[in-house]
């Protein structure tokens, strides 16, 4: 059996495997998400760490298709979409020259706002891009950036 006592600063509320890669991803109260490679498990240290959300999450899921995209969305009432694979260019510039974009996560690729009370979100299974978020403002569908 595996377990981790403190994945989380706080509960974890969400959990979603990875269909493709033996990967787990959680979402907390502390508004952070953490990719777990089952594969080094032992060392009880998630391999990423991401804090964009600042309030509890409330879903999380891989996408479909990519494996190193997944979604998540938070009681912050954003819906964010991320990919592992990105790494910013030193050579291209990037938040070099954009100084808003400096605290962002490079893997950060989408962020949604406008919803309420975010509740739960899932990918379209055959469309690449799409994902359906429900919340007390009733749900929507849309398209994220291409992946």
């Amino acid at each position: 059996m595996l377990t981790t006592a403190a994945a989380h600063d706080g509960d974890a509320n969400v959990i979603h495997w990875s269909r493709r890669e033996p990967f787990l991803l959680s979402g907390g109260d502390d508004g952070a998400l953490k990719v777990w490679d089952l594969r080094q498990f032992k060392s009880g240290s998630p391999v990423a760490t991401f804090k964009q959300h600042v309030a509890p999450v409330t879903s999380v899921e891989w996408h479909p298709q990519d494996s190193g995209v997944f979604a998540a969305s938070g009681a912050d009432n954003q819906v964010t979409q991320w990919d592992l694979a990105v790494e910013r260019d030193p050579e291209s510039g990037g938040a070099e020259t954009d100084p808003g974009l400096a605290d962002l996560p490079q893997q950060l690729l989408f962020v949604h706002q406008g919803e309420t009370d975010l509740k739960e979100l899932h990918w379209h299974p055959q469309c690449p891009g799409v994902l359906v978020s429900t919340a007390l403002s009733g749900f929507t569908v849309f398209r994220t950036i291409s992946v």
